[in-house]
């Protein structure tokens, strides 16, 4: 009897994002893991990205009206109408964008669908889609399962910024798609306009599609800003652009997403996504209808953040770590290296008994034998998206190893 299933698609996919082990047989993510031994050991799990306080009240009671109203079978496969409406709204009002709600916006279930059915949609077999490295699993996933060959393009070591001599150099006449995530999970670097406009101009050169990840764009920290790649010259037609609510609003779990772009784009994705979800959450998207008018949640949790990044930083250079402080996003990035920890991927299962913290290391989010994967393999990722008492409790715990 075997004990794994043929090789088929799930194999490229387990292989893509380092899942698949030398039996064949499929590994938990490391993201898994890590949670498991935070439970078993009972450390301070800074490796998952998930807030530990819920988002706004009143976002919560729009969802229960729409509960009690009995908006509780589909919603429509686009989203509901005050949803798109909602987002068009909030890319004009932030970005200047002028996007059509009725045919340049879709509702998916939550982001990684938008980028998964983005990716589908428009990459195949014969086709490279680039994304940037590290990067983000579900973006290497969807890659394997579209059949496309995925081209990573490494930031650069020391600093994790855009190397754009390696992305001009990684496009080749098969480049159909260029994944873009920014601010960026899980370095936190927040590319500039500069950086930008060299992205748009391979793209342009290339006439690629860029996909660009835009779910942390409210949470930037001291002088960054988000720039958003449809806003450049000659991008609005070439550029998907997603985002959600779980971040900007703390509600991870309601997975309430959206994609934008021109209508032939946004049909294509479309086309797929309604064999995926269909439609998923109704009730909860138009609460999140009425959240994306609120601007001052997403700054006060913007700046909240910023100050508990900071004591997440200060407290990992306390105890010997050397820190890229990031400038959005909520995680930040530590080099073990001064510790004498090597390896991230070790200092990692180690970290519980040593400090009673939990981590993930940078390599699960490169490619596996990677330049990238060697060059940052004695980084570990932290998240500082915990109440302050908890971090607190951590940098605590964490001043033991530099005893």
């Amino acid at each position: 009897m075997p004990t794994t299933p043929p090789p088929g698609r799930w194999h490229d996919v387990a292989r893509a994002t380092g899942l698949l082990a030398p039996d064949g047989s499929v590994a938990q993510t490391i993201f898994a893991e890590m949670t498991a031994l935070a439970v078993r050991s009972g450390a301070i799990n800074l490796g998952q990205g998930f807030p530990d306080v819920d988002g706004p009240g009143y976002v919560k009671e729009a969802a229960k009206a729409a509960i009690d109203a009995g908006r509780n079978q589909y919603a429509p496969g686009d989203g509901v109408p005050e949803l798109r409406r909602a987002v068009a709204d909030h890319q004009r009002r932030h970005y200047g964008l002028d996007v059509d709600p009725d045919t340049e916006v879709l509702v998916t279930t939550g982001a990684t669908e938008a980028l998964t059915a983005s990716i589908l949609a428009l990459a195949g077999p014969g086709d490279e889609v680039i994304t940037l490295e590290p990067f983000y699993d579900s973006h290497a996933a969807a890659v394997a399962m579209s059949g496309a060959t995925h081209v990573p393009v490494p930031l650069t070591t020391d600093d994790l910024r855009l190397d754009a001599d390696a992305l001009r150099a990684a496009v080749s006449p098969r480049t159909r798609m260029i994944v873009v995530n920014t601010p960026h999970n899980p370095t936190g670097t927040v590319l500039t306009r500069a950086e930008l406009e060299q992205v748009a101009a391979v793209a342009r050169e290339a006439d690629a599609i860029v996909l660009t990840d835009e779910v942390y764009e409210h949470l930037v920290f001291d002088d960054a800003a988000h720039v958003p790649l449809a806003t450049l010259p000659g991008m609005a037609d070439r550029t998907l652009t997603v985002s959600s609510s779980g971040k900007t609003f703390s509600l991870t779990g309601w997975k309430v997403g959206w994609v934008h772009g021109p209508a032939h784009l946004v049909t294509a994705v479309r086309t797929v996504k309604q064999f995926l979800s269909y439609s998923s959450g109704a009730p909860f998207q138009p609460a999140i209808a009425a959240a994306l008018a609120d601007d001052e949640t997403p700054r006060a949790l913007a700046a909240s953040l910023a100050s508990r990044r900071d004591l997440l930083c200060d407290g990992l250079a306390a105890a010997g770590f050397d820190v890229v402080v990031p400038q959005g996003t909520y995680f930040v990035i530590a080099d073990g290296a001064r510790l004498g920890f090597d390896d991230g991927h070790d200092l990692c299962y180690r970290l519980p008994e040593l400090a009673g913290v939990v981590a993930v290391p940078v390599s699960a989010f490169c490619r596996a034998g990677s330049a990238t994967s060697d060059a940052l393999r004695s980084r570990v990722r932290f998240t500082f998206v915990k109440r302050e008492d908890v971090l607190r409790d951590a940098v605590g715990r964490l001043a033991r190893l530099a005893r």
